[in-house]
């Protein structure tokens, strides 16, 4: 029997990237004791008090169907959350919550691509999202950012790219490189949208990891909030990775197509998470702050231990929970690096082609273990580079 060519075509015929990954779960799963900086999962877990608010709405009763636009409250959290911090007027019926961010971004690709269409995202991107848009049935063109320019993209190559596209993809604070994009750049980005009358989705869902810099949400740019899906989630801002609780917010003929979608597809969020995910947005900053500060700790730790050394170069790690390292001095590529690193010091990390082609020769290494061992993890990466690149330069 024939499968779909949308099914067989996710990953566009090749690998997704996550090779070392499975290799590393597969170590762990047969008894070695494997470091692991791979995945974006927090060393600590859910706050007790979420859990607790989630378990009283629970045992309350919120354990049946759930409104599929999600809960009054939540939208309501969320779009005062919003508004609160971009200044642009929301309501909830700009709001859809969806099964995490994940499925945000699926659902806002079907809401502006389609067959024949072409969706734009920025090279390196995280794994999944070629994938998505050539879920809605679109083509999926890449547009490759540098080291060079710490990542930050350039206007001219989108709009190079932008003649038959419809939708642009973006990630600020960025996964995996860590990059926080500036205001010129988001500026640039909104000018070309608004004169090629492109839909900007912004994955935000780092919103409350930035280290340098500010976060702009480009729906707060002129004329940009009715071309703007902006894509947020639990996950990484309160440890709810495993809640699955996420949103889209947009305009409001959008949100409504997409409440149809989710009908026929997810059927919503459950209650009692999503009266957690209104309790733990209601606790504040103070909260948020709590949950992202060993980030902020970790890479402070990284860049003072990369400082002191000289084959192993550092992106500028503006936010989110990840930093990108430079290994080209050694020789090898980022996925020959990270199979070594596992071979030899059962350290896992992700090879930067798992992020595209931009990220070759890089590693992004996942500052989700504690600060001792994490200085250790990143003196032996350190350790390892300059081996092999004196080896290299002997060979040579």
């Amino acid at each position: 029997m024939k499968l779909s060519h949308c099914i067989t075509h996710l990953t566009g015929g090749g690998s997704d990237g996550w090779d070392v990954f499975y290799r590393a779960r597969q170590m762990i799963s047969d008894g070695y004791a494997v470091i692991e900086l791979t995945i974006g999962e927090h060393d600590i877990r859910t706050d007790p008090s979420i859990l607790e608010a989630m378990d009283l709405s629970a045992r309350q009763g919120h354990t049946g169907y759930a409104m599929v636009p999600g809960t009054d409250l939540l939208r309501d959290t969320v779009a005062a959350r919003l508004q609160a911090r971009t200044g642009v007027p929301t309501t909830r019926n700009n709001v859809l919550i969806t099964p995490g961010g994940q499925s945000a971004l699926f659902a806002a690709h079907v809401a502006v691509c389609g067959p024949g269409n072409v969706g734009l995202y920025l090279d390196p991107y995280y794994a999944t999202y070629p994938g998505t848009i050539r879920a809605s049935g679109a083509t999926a063109r890449t547009i490759q950012t540098t080291a060079e320019d710490a990542f930050q993209p350039r206007p001219e190559q989108i709009e190079a790219a932008a003649n038959d596209a419809v939708s642009l993809l973006i990630n600020t604070p960025n996964n995996p490189t860590g990059a926080v994009y500036s205001r010129p750049t988001l500026e640039g980005i909104a000018k070309i949208c608004r004169e090629r009358d492109l839909w900007l989705i912004s994955d935000e869902v780092y919103d409350t990891q930035v280290w340098d810099g500010e976060h702009i949400s480009p729906r707060t740019l002129p004329d940009m909030k009715e071309r703007s899906l902006v894509v947020g989630s639990m996950s990484k801002s309160h440890a709810m990775t495993g809640s699955r609780c996420g949103w889209i917010v947009g305009p409001e003929e959008v949100i409504s197509h997409l409440i149809t979608l989710a009908t026929h597809t997810t059927y919503g969020v459950p209650g009692f998470i999503q009266d957690a995910a209104s309790f733990a947005l209601n606790a504040g900053t103070s909260l948020e702050g709590k949950i992202s500060e060993p980030f902020r700790r970790r890479r402070a730790l990284a860049v003072s231990i990369l400082s002191n050394q000289n084959t192993v170069g550092l992106v500028p790690a503006q936010g989110a929970m990840y930093v990108m390292l430079d290994i080209r001095a050694t020789g090898l590529s980022g996925e020959e690096f990270a199979n070594t690193l596992l071979d030899t010091h059962s350290i896992a990390v992700m090879p930067g082609e798992s992020f595209g082609a931009a990220a070759a020769g890089h590693i992004r290494v996942a500052m989700t273990i504690d600060d001792e061992r994490f200085e250790s993890a990143l003196n032996k990466i350190c350790e390892l580079a300059k081996e092999l690149a004196q080896n290299t330069v002997a060979r040579v």
